[in-house]
């Protein structure tokens, strides 16, 4: 397979499970998406969203249900796993423990029938990009988790792959190794200029690695688009939910002008930045619990009278929960100290108080 290609194409890809009494069910729904070469592509969902399937299906784990994936003009869906040539990471690292870090890094070269001399220079040099130089002789289980993540990588790219595949590869690690990790796994993505897919339910690794994230949501699509796109603009309030939105409220419309929008319930009038089309009269407001600050806003806009009801200190912040006189609890992220049962009022900037469709609409 040709390692300078220019984009991987996945056409409408679908994978069906049976499930229980016989009845099909779409794992994944009409995927379509192009990977760009050098491009950093993050799968992100809570899990039995569909993208390990979607994983699996580009690296020929799994056969499409419905469909096309193209390297270029090249169609590969129709391949075996191994005339693909992708690099794969794995969850649980899959090193062969009775085999030296050499050997195990090497194995894929071996197994193409490379040569001796061939194999030792590629080997060091992957070692070397992963920095693990010096440990090549140890077993993996003489390892660290994290070294041991970091032979799992320098296995996928020793054969030069075209594309790297990576399966929830920190999800076994501790919070400091996860951390270290990630940032490593980055240079290696900047250095190789190789693309890579990565599958995470950790919106943070998928917002400081890649240059676009898919969200899924029960095996369909929500939202493409850049991490600060994912972050600051969700496009529904599934995006927006698994995102941080934590405060969501139904609320009834008042009146709409272009993107703004009035709305009412109880003793809470907001105006909002409409993200969707809305239907009937009540739309959801989403905002995230750091977008809310204690005070009043300018001119007393979009301020929420309550008092406060618990407090979780956070170290740099606090998580304090606020309950208005109606009964809604709102959660609001503020570097403060403050007094259960103290009277507040909050506020939010007009355009960060997200406005959408009612679910129940």
């Amino acid at each position: 397979m040709k390692h300078d290609f220019q984009a991987l194409r996945l056409d409408a890809v679908t994978r069906r499970f049976a499930g229980a009494g016989g009845k099909a069910f779409n794992a994944l729904q009409e995927l379509t998406l192009t990977i760009k070469r050098g491009e950093f592509i993050a799968l992100l969902g809570p899990s039995g969203c569909g993208k390990s399937t979607a994983l699996n299906c580009i690296a020929g784990l799994l056969p499409l249900s419905g469909g096309s994936i193209w390297l270029d003009a090249t169609r590969i869906d129709t391949l075996p796993p191994e005339k693909r040539g992708f690099g794969m990471v794995f969850q649980n690292y899959a090193l062969f423990p009775h085999m030296s870090v050499e050997r195990n890094v090497g194995f894929g070269l071996r197994m193409r029938g490379a040569a001796g001399s061939e194999i030792a220079r590629r080997v060091g040099r992957a070692l070397k990009l992963v920095q693990l130089i010096g440990q090549e002789h140890k077993l993996p289980g003489q390892l660290s988790g994290g070294q041991q993540q970091r032979v799992a990588i320098a296995r996928a790219i020793v054969i030069e792959p075209p594309l790297i595949l990576m399966d929830e590869p920190l999800s076994n690690l501790d919070a400091k190794l996860r951390l270290e990790t990630r940032s490593e796994i980055r240079r290696i993505h900047r250095e190789l200029g190789r693309s890579t897919v990565y599958v995470t339910h950790d919106q943070d690794e998928a917002l400081s690695l890649a240059d676009r994230i898919v969200v899924m949501k029960d095996g369909v699509v929500q939202q493409i688009a850049s991490p600060q796109e994912v972050y600051g603009e969700p496009a529904n309030l599934a995006v927006a939910r698994f995102m941080g939105y934590r405060n969501v409220l139904d609320m009834a419309i008042e009146a709409q002008n272009g993107d703004r929008v009035t709305l009412a319930a109880g003793n809470i009038r907001l105006i909002g930045a409409r993200k969707q089309a809305l239907v009937g009269e009540r739309a959801s407001v989403a905002i995230r619990p750091e977008e809310i600050a204690l005070g009043e806003g300018p001119g007393g806009e979009n301020t929420i009278a309550g008092h406060v009801d618990n407090v979780e200190y956070c170290g740099r912040d606090s998580l304090i929960d606020v309950m208005t006189p109606s009964g809604t609890r709102l959660h609001v992220r503020a570097p403060t100290h403050i007094a259960l049962g103290e009277s507040v009022h909050v506020h939010v900037p007009v355009e960060r108080a997200l406005v959408y469709a009612d679910e129940s609409a």
